[in-house]
């Protein structure tokens, strides 16, 4: 007898329950009509994002910490570890460079706040001043002293990235230095903490609907879909600008590693909406790296370059604040000259470093690019408090994408990619058997 055809609601059913990617989207548009029919309720819905997001961030500076000390370890080559993190550091200048002058040249041709002829004087400071609790970015010393540590547990509890990659470091060029002999313990101990930490994302990741319906409902109960109409070509404006500049990481992947940018991104296409969602790059990082060590990238390479991305590599927000910058000017009537748009992005390509983890980075970034101008008033850029939010998610998804990207092309340089695995990968013909939730680690590839 021929094998019976499950009924469509069980096909429906069977879905719903194993496609992280379905239950997702599912919650993203039960999250829009509970905010839309129902803000007083949905405000209320807010510790659904943010708990998921503490339990996330407990994960990351332990799960960072295995995978460099264990990169580090296993290619046996301090010197290679260098050079990634060199070749890091010139792709996230580069790109970011390249997301301010993108923004800026879209910002002119557009001019999406000319015509509103807005009066500075009816503007206040105040709100700007609770968005951003009264803080500032640090400069480039104070950037620079902070990334280290001053006691090896305080990285840990601070969630410092920075000086969690430089303890790891540290730790793995002990290792090499020890060898092997000396400390035969230590090496599989952080392997099988690796193992179950990835194990508990897969727990967390669970939660990953809940947080979004959450995430989801409260945007929109708080903000209302009117500010879309009243901020409609700005909003355009950034997100067409921020397609454009993933379609240049598109070219630049393929001409590096010969990879698509758009198989990878169905590849990890349930991260990228959690990531919209919850609108947070960090809510998904765990599973990021999961998946590019499972697709070929050496767990040196994922280890540094990744995690140093999401303080250095922010092309989405380099993105939005060009072109932030030239809104505010044309809506109060502030014509900039050529000059001062090169300051601006030479002062947006220093203030963009220090953003990472800071409440309202974004709002102490234009501030101090219009404070440096001396022609913007400061309280014009409350006019983008209303928008702010909306644009998060075209901030984290190019941050993302951009993050991954700097991956591959930086691995393929060090020879620290296994190109055909990561062909087979995207293309689902490696471990397309896999459950979704539980990604295998994979074997060093030996550099080539």
């Amino acid at each position: 007898m021929p094998p019976s055809v499950p009924s469509a609601p069980r096909r429906v059913a069977h879905i719903l329950r194993t496609s992280l990617f379905v239950q997702v989207l599912c919650a993203l548009v039960l999250g829009i009509v509970v905010g839309k029919l129902w803000p007083g309720f949905a405000a209320d819905l807010q510790p659904l994002g943010d708990g998921f997001t503490r339990l996330i961030k407990t994960i990351i500076s332990p799960l960072v910490f295995c995978v460099v000390v264990v990169g580090i370890a296993k290619a046996g080559d301090l010197k290679a570890f260098g050079r990634i993190g060199l070749k890091a550091l010139i792709w996230f200048e580069v790109a970011s460079t390249a997301a301010l002058i993108i923004g800026l040249v879209a910002a002119n041709v557009v001019q999406p706040g000319s015509g509103m002829h807005v009066d500075p004087s009816t503007l206040s400071t105040k709100a700007v001043d609770a968005k951003t609790g009264g803080g500032a970015l640090p400069s480039t010393t104070e950037f620079i002293v902070n990334a280290l540590p001053t006691s090896f547990m305080g990285a840990f509890a601070e969630n410092s990235l920075l000086q969690v990659l430089v303890l790891a470091c540290l730790v793995g060029a002990a290792l090499l230095h020890l060898g092997h002999t000396k400390v035969p313990q230590v090496l599989p101990a952080i392997e099988q903490a690796q193992e179950i930490i990835f194990a508990i994302v897969g727990f967390v990741m669970r939660l990953a609907p809940i947080a979004v319906f959450g995430a989801m409902a409260v945007l929109i109960g708080q903000y209302g879909l009117g500010v879309i109409e009243t901020y409609a070509k700005l909003i355009i404006l950034c997100y067409v600008a921020a397609a454009l500049f993933v379609a240049l990481l598109a070219v630049a992947l393929r001409m590096v590693t010969g990879l698509s940018l758009w198989k990878f991104l169905r590849y990890i296409r349930e991260e990228m909406l959690l990531a919209l969602g919850t609108a947070s790059t960090e809510s998904v990082m765990p599973r990021v790296m999961q998946k590019l060590r499972k697709a070929g990238a050496r767990d040196d390479a994922v280890g540094l370059v990744l995690p140093t991305g999401y303080s250095f590599n922010l092309d989405g927000a380099s993105l939005y604040l060009s072109i932030g910058t030239l809104f505010i000017a044309q809506a109060v009537g502030v014509d900039l000259s050529l000059g001062q748009q090169i300051t601006v992005v030479l002062v947006l390509m220093l203030t963009s470093k220090g953003m990472a983890g800071i409440p309202g980075s974004a709002f102490l970034a234009l501030s101090a690019t219009a404070s440096s101008l001396g022609a913007i008033p400061a309280g014009a850029v409350a006019l983008l408090l209303g928008v702010d939010r909306i644009m998060d998610s075209m901030r984290v998804v190019t941050n993302l994408l951009g993050n991954c990207v700097a991956v591959f092309a930086v691995s393929r340089w060090e020879g620290a990619l296994d190109v055909e695995r990561a062909k087979k990968v995207l293309d689902g013909s490696a471990g397309a058997d896999e459950s979704e939730s539980s990604v295998s680690e994979p074997t060093v590839p030996v550099a080539q």
